[in-house]
Order: structure tokens, then C-alpha cells, then sequence
């Protein structure tokens, strides 16, 4: 039978009367109990967080297989870190069967939550947040799953990362739903992930709204990713990433970006008033994220078999967030003109023929703008006759029962 840990926010050792006299014995803090309760946690723990705002010098780490941790509310139990001196992350979760729900952690030094190589994943409700606002020296990411299968996030609250705010990478099989990421650089990134289903979020006020990235120099590529029924809008903040890393790059005015990934299906989404464009499509080449373009060249930095249709567009397209691309839509539109729904640097596999390497659009009057990167953007132009196509759908992502998937 499952045994639960409940931890009082301090347990007060009170001498009986007739000791009274003697000196007391020192409190023993929440935070002594909780960290306690993590380093000792056996499989089938629950341990409680009551509500206040309980805080923390160091890091956090749990390392057992089958163990909940449960707050009172993401406004209720509030792990702080403001002032944290040691340790990379806020918790750093490394094992399996893992469920955190109902609580929050703010302004740690590093990421927020990472939950490292584990499978059957669940984080409900949890908040992540740098309260200060948008700062290059806020964490990187805030929920973190790496290297995970059959992972859940869902019902979150990301804000303030200075990579991103709810970030999935080299995992298998993740559902990301009815979340909400805001004044993050990436609002939600799935990267070098096999079978994601990212549905029912809002991402609004970050740089990019919703990433599919693949990244060089992983064993993992990532593929078969479906971004729907989400809530993509006015993703307009200054980049604020720590030059050099993998979104520096990324435009303010970004809705969804596709970069380098195969199998990325885009549908039934309300996506509006980005001020780059509402999708972006790159290649490695184009996009050089990392600063680094020699190594396109040791993967496959092409975006292959996207397929868009069904989504609602409105607005955007009117205050690109790069020079270069300031200087296309000039040159194609006129100053006060704006881009198309959907810009894609044009940038192809030559050794492929067109057919395996398809960007098909299916939405209504949406156009797609080639900028033809390739060749300093001589050809750039519209032809959707070359994306009236379509690309067979992907299934939804089941999880494991363990979890609760669908």
C-alpha cells in the first residue's frame, strides 16, 4: 500500500512541561523536510507541498522511480528560488513514473524543472515563472522533459525563460495540452522529439510562439509532430536569449516555426497578429539558429512532408523581426505592405526529387511566400500551385495508460 509523506511547513519540537526550563531544540524547516523527503523517497511516495511560499538556496533532486509530488495549487505551493545560490536547476528529476502537479517554482538560476531519461512523465498544473519579466539572465528553460518517453504536460503555465518556456527535446511519444506560455524567448519548443502532439495551448507575448526544431549534433532526429487547436498570437517580444544559443535567432513576430524537421502537420489553429509571419518554415542553412552552419552538413537540415490547412490567420506579417527579412518584404510589398500568412526560405535538398520534400498548403486563401534564401532572394515570390498538395496525416499520439493518455 501506497505510504504518504505530508510535510508540515515546520515541525516545532516543544519540551514537555517539566523540561520547560531546558533550552529548545531548533526548528526543522519545510525546506529541510522536503529536501529530506526527496533524498529518502521510496517507490509509491506522495509527498505533499502545503501552500505558502517555501524557499530555496540550492537546488533540488530526486532520483527514485514512481514518486508524486503534490501542491495545494499553482498559486497555492510556491518553491522560490529567488536567491539561490548553488545547484544548475530549481528540481532536477532523474527517474521514471514520475508525476508533479499543483504547484509553482520561480526565479531559479538555471531551468526551472528537468526532468532528465525517465518514461511515463506527468507534469499537471504546474507553474513555471521568472517574476522579474523577460531578462537574458533568467533561466533557460522552465519544464524541461529530455530524453523522456511517454510524457504529458499539461494545464502549465510557463513565463519568463530566456530559452524556452515549456521545452520537449530527444523524447518519444509526449503530449503537450492546455497550456499557456507567455513572455518566454520560445513559447513551447518540440526538438529532435519522435511523436508529439502539441494541441489546445495558448502562446502569446514570446518571441516565437510554437518551435519544431531538429538541432545538429544529437543522435535523435526528430519527426511526426502535430500542432493543433492551439491559440498563436501576438508573439511580439524582443528576443531576449543569451547570444549564441539555439534561438538567438529566432524573430520577434514569430506564430509556429518549422526548422529542419520532417512530418510536421499544422491544423485547426487560430494564429494571428505575429508580426514576422504567422508560420515560418527554414532550413538549418537559413536559419543558422546556433551560429554554427557548418554543421548543417552533418544532418538533415531540410523541413520535408509539412503539411498546413485548416487554420485561422489574421493579421501579421507587417514588422519582420530581422533586417534581411525588413528588406524582402520591402522589396515585394512595400513598406507598409505585409508578408503572406506563411514565409519559407525555399531552401531544398537537391539530391532529392520535389516530391519527397513537400510543403503543401490546403487553407483557404492563406499564401505561402518563398523567399528563395538559396539565392539571395532573387526569385522570391508566391506560386501555390507548387504547395497544392497533401501529405498523408499522422495518427494521434496515444500514451500508455500508465499516464492517462487518450
Amino acid at each position: 500500500m501506497k505510504h504518504v509523506i505530508a510535510i508540515a511547513v515546520s515541525i516545532l519540537l516543544t519540551a514537555c512541561s517539566e523540561q520547560a526550563a531546558q533550552a529548545p531544540e531548533p526548528t526543522q524547516t519545510f525546506t529541510d523536510t522536503f529536501r529530506q523527503a526527496l533524498e529518502t523517497a521510496q517507490p509509491g511516495d506522495v509527498i505533499e507541498v502545503p501552500a505558502g511560499v517555501h524557499s530555496f538556496k540550492r537546488s533540488l533532486v530526486l532520483n527514485t522511480d514512481g514518486v508524486t509530488i503534490r501542491g495545494a495549487g499553482m498559486d497555492q505551493s510556491i518553491l522560490s528560488f529567488e536567491g539561490q545560490i548553488a545547484g544548475a536547476e530549481g528540481l532536477s528529476v532523474n527517474a521514471s513514473d514520475f508525476t508533479i502537479e499543483d504547484l509553482a517554482i520561480e526565479d531559479t538560476i538555471g531551468d526551472a524543472l528537468k526532468v532528465n531519461e525517465g518514461s511515463n512523465i506527468v507534469i499537471r498544473r504546474v507553474r513555471t515563472e521568472w517574476t522579474n519579466g523577460p531578462d537574458v539572465n533568467n533561466g533557460a528553460y522552465g519544464i524541461y522533459p529530455v530524453q523522456t518517453e511517454n510524457t504529458l504536460v499539461e494545464g502549465s503555465i510557463a513565463i519568463g525563460a530566456s530559452d524556452a518556456g515549456i521545452y520537449v527535446g530527444q523524447s518519444k511519444q509526449v503530449v503537450v495540452r492546455n497550456n499557456t506560455a507567455e513572455f518566454n524567448v520560445a513559447g513551447i519548443e518540440i526538438e529532435n522529439t519522435i511523436n508529439a502532439d502539441v494541441y489546445d495551448n495558448v502562446a502569446t507575448n514570446n518571441t516565437g510562439g510554437i518551435l519544431v526544431f531538429n538541432m545538429p549534433q544529437i543522435p535523435q532526429r526528430g519527426h511526426s509532430t502535430r500542432v493543433y487547436n492551439n491559440e498563436v498570437h501576438e508573439n511580439n517580444t524582443e528576443n531576449f536569449a543569451a547570444p549564441g544559443t539555439a534561438v538567438s535567432g529566432v524573430p520577434k513576430g514569430s506564430g509556429v516555426i518549422i526548422n529542419s524537421n520532417d512530418r510536421v502537420e499544422i491544423f485547426a489553429n487560430r494564429i494571428r497578429d505575429n508580426e514576422t509571419a504567422n508560420i515560418l518554415i527554414s532550413s538549418y542553412f537559413s536559419a543558422n539558429y546556433a551560429g554554427q552552419r557548418e554543421l548543417a552538413a552533418e544532418f538533415d537540415p531540410y523541413p520535408e512532408e509539412i503539411y498546413i490547412y485548416g487554420n485561422d490567420f489574421a493579421g501579421g506579417g507587417d514588422a519582420p523581426g530581422r533586417d534581411y527579412l525588413v528588406l524582402v518584404r520591402d522589396a515585394i510589398y512595400g513598406p507598409e505592405g505585409a508578408f503572406p500568412d506563411i514565409i519559407w526560405d525555399g531552401v531544398v535538398n537537391p539530391e532529392k526529387p520535389d516530391d519527397l520534400q513537400v510543403i503543401c498548403v490546403n487553407n483557404g486563401d492563406a499564401e505561402l511566400l518563398n523567399i528563395d534564401a538559396s539565392n539571395e532572394y532573387a526569385g522570391a515570390g508566391v506560386n501555390m500551385q507548387n504547395h497544392a498538395c497533401s501529405v498523408e496525416k499522422l495518427a494521434a499520439v496515444v500514451l500508455s495508460n500508465e499516464i492517462g493518455g487518450h
